[in-house]
C-alpha cells in the first residue's frame, strides 16, 4: 500500500515517517464562547486534508492514526479523574469519529460516556458561516452522569458554537465541564 500523504510504499496508511514529520502536536488553547478553555492538538491547516477524509469510509483509519499520535500520548499527562463526552457521536459512514477520540484518551481514570450528548438537530454545519451555526443551534441532550467532572471531545473547533452549545447543556444538567479536547483549530 502507499501512504495517503507522501505516496511511498507503507505498511500503514499514513507512514511512519510522514507521521513524525506531520503529526506532532503542538497544543493550542483557545476559549470557547461559554468560557470553556479548549486545547487542540494542531493548527486545522495542517491537517485539514486528513480530517476531511471523516466522510469516506477511510476516514475511521485515518483518524485511529491521528487520535493515536495525539489524544493516546496525551492521556498520561493527565492526572485527574473525569468522564470523557465525545460530542455528537453518531455513526456516519460505518464509525464516529469523535468516539474514536474518546476510545483513544480512555484509561481506569478517564472513562467514555458513549452516546451521552446528541444533537437533535442533524445538520451538518460543515463549511457553514457563524450566521448559519448561530440560527440553526444544535439542540444537544445530554443523557450521561450528573455531577460529575466532564471533559468534552471534538474533531474540530471553528466558530466554538458547538463547544459552547454542549458546554452549556452539560452544565444545565447540573455536571461539571473542566475543558474540551479537539484535534484541530481551524483560526490556526
Amino acid at each position: 500500500m502507499r501512504c495517503i500523504t507522501c505516496q511511498k510504499l507503507s505498511f500503514g496508511l499514513i507512514c511512519k515517517e510522514c507521521q513524525n514529520r506531520l503529526l506532532k502536536p503542538t497544543f493550542i488553547k483557545r476559549v470557547s464562547k461559554s468560557g470553556l478553555n479548549v486545547y487542540s492538538f494542531y493548527a486545522y491547516s495542517e491537517i485539514k486534508n486528513l480530517l476531511l477524509t471523516k466522510h469516506q469510509p477511510i476516514g475511521a483509519f485515518v483518524y485511529k492514526i491521528l487520535a493515536q499520535n495525539s489524544f493516546a500520548v496525551y492521556k498520561n499527562e493527565l492526572n485527574l479523574q473525569a468522564y470523557l463526552v465525545p460530542i455528537d457521536d453518531n455513526i456516519d459512514n460505518g464509525y464516529s469519529h469523535t468516539a474514536i477520540l474518546a476510545h483513544k484518551l480512555k484509561t481506569k481514570n478517564l472513562k467514555p460516556l458513549f452516546g451521552s450528548l446528541r444533537a437533535q438537530n442533524r445538520l451538518s454545519y460543515s463549511g457553514k458561516s457563524l450566521d448559519f451555526r448561530e440560527n440553526n443551534p444544535r439542540d444537544f441532550k445530554y443523557k450521561g452522569i450528573k455531577g460529575a467532572d466532564i471533559i468534552l471531545i471534538d474533531d474540530i473547533i471553528t466558530t466554538s458554537s458547538t463547544i459552547s452549545q454542549a458546554h452549556e447543556v452539560i452544565k444545565k444538567s447540573g455536571s461539571n465541564p473542566i475543558f474540551a479536547l479537539t484535534l484541530a483549530d481551524a483560526q490556526y
